[in-house]
């Protein structure tokens, strides 16, 4: 099928890769230009593993190209993926500025029926909108319908979820545009497995923010209970691991820490809550709104914990942060828990010395007030504390000697439960977490 995927972010070159993955002949369109180039050279502007080779290997067999001109879009696509950024407002809801903004670029090169897709993420009522105003403007006017199909891409696996998702989830309002989209993802439903969703256009529009509002609840309930377990002498991780073997509960997303960032949750949940107050639904709302409290509070408890185990006194102590991307494996720091401990910690007065493997440009640039290093053990280098705030896994690998060599005092906060408490504290170390031992 002749597809274009409007937006070339981590959604939507991932989705045009995957698309001409399974098949189709697909145009990624973008308005900046250095994007555009960046993805035709068959490399990635920024970190997502495995998406490189995929971009490569389908722009090498002519399936996959990106363009800033939506007059060739409009010409090539059958279907039209609307794959752009929804930010959050300044009142909670979604921005959906960009959305409208694409629909107006593509519509007037709409010449013959077609389907728009939306996969942003957005509040119900949207696709209607969305479809009338790009009626208003194509000329092939009625001929135009709209149909939603929510995202579910984590970052770090974006590429497994787009080929091999747990479910597609599609919502229509015509049994033509439902058979389109079982055509389009024939290739991933029939090899493996994969359930299809059909509902109508809210139920669909829904979909994506429920979802991330019941994930961050589950990380802020078990982030509650690490409270509970600091106050108990209980260990978090330890009751985490028990009830999740209960098949009703699980193991995912039931992992102590910082809580969580990024481009989704947060904005998803403020989306949600902003949603539950317009409709009036109190208990709804009060229940976001307490979520989203402890995510935050998690960051101030890292906070005094750094100056508990700090003396009492933040300022002017020199205290190494290891970790700046919003969880392990990307390179993503928006509304990064990790990168906002560090400015916090900053912010009263301590030297503070930021290490990732992944994210130093995008820390750089998002806080240039923080100092940084090109290693772990050069960010330690005559620290009165380690804070980890990023679980990547190599911070459990590092010797806690070598690493104790380079220090002033051998203090380690560990927010995320990577490394070994006993082998750390047998190399004379003071370790602490939140709401276990590690």
């Amino acid at each position: 099928m002749k597809i274009t995927v409007i937006g070339s972010g981590h959604l939507g070159a991932t989705h045009a890769a995957g698309m001409a993955e399974i098949g189709h002949d697909v145009i990624g369109v973008d308005i900046d230009p250095t994007k555009v180039d960046t993805l035709n050279t068959g490399r990635s502007w920024f970190h997502e593993p495995e998406l490189d080779a995929l971009l490569a290997r389908n722009i090498g067999a002519g399936r996959l190209r990106f363009t800033t001109d939506f007059a060739h879009a409009g010409e090539h696509g059958d279907v039209h993926f609307l794959a752009v950024g929804t930010p959050s407002g300044d009142d909670g809801a979604y921005d959906l500025s960009q959305l409208s903004t694409a629909v107006e670029k593509l519509s007037p090169h709409l010449h013959r029926p077609c389907l728009i897709v939306g996969k942003s993420t957005v509040s119900p009522g949207t696709a209607r909108t969305i479809e009338d105003l790009a009626r208003r403007l194509a000329p092939a006017a009625e001929a135009v319908e709209l149909a939603w199909n929510p995202e579910f891409l984590r970052e770090g696996t974006a590429v497994a979820d787009t080929l091999t998702p747990d479910r597609i989830v599609i919502g229509v309002s015509s049994t033509e545009a439902e058979k389109t989209l079982r055509m389009l993802y024939a290739p991933i439903t029939a090899n493996h497995g994969c359930p299809l969703v059909v509902t109508d256009l809210s139920t669909a529009e829904m979909v994506k923010a429920t979802a991330n509002a019941y994930l961050a609840t589950r990380i802020s309930f078990v982030n509650a209970i690490a409270e509970m377990c600091n106050a108990v002498g209980a260990n978090v991780a330890d009751l985490a691991e028990a009830i999740g073997h209960d098949t009703r509960i699980g193991h995912h997303y039931f992992h102590p820490g910082l809580g969580f960032g990024g481009g989704c949750l947060p904005k998803d949940l403020h989306a949600f809550t902003h949603q539950a107050d317009t409709n009036g639904i109190n208990a709804a709302a009060n229940l976001l709104r307490a979520v989203d409290g402890i995510n935050q509070h998690m960051r101030e408890r890292a906070v005094e914990l750094a100056r508990v185990a700090a003396g009492g006194e933040l300022s002017g102590r020199c205290i190494a942060v290891w970790g700046a991307a919003f969880k392990p494996g990307i390179d993503d720091v928006r509304d990064s828990p990790a990168l906002d401990v560090a400015q916090r910690l900053h912010d009263l007065d301590a030297h503070v010395t930021v290490y990732d493997p992944q994210a130093m440009a995008q820390a750089r640039e998002a806080a240039p007030a923080l100092r940084y290093a090109p290693s772990a053990a050069e960010a330690a280098q005559d620290a009165d504390l380690i804070l980890i705030a990023t679980g990547w896994p190599e911070f459990g690998t590092l010797d806690p000697y070598v690493i104790g060599d380079r220090v002033v005092r051998r203090v380690l906060v560990d927010t995320q439960g990577v490394t070994s408490g006993t082998r750390w504290r047998s190399a004379g170390w003071m370790v602490t977490g939140l709401g276990h031992q590690p």
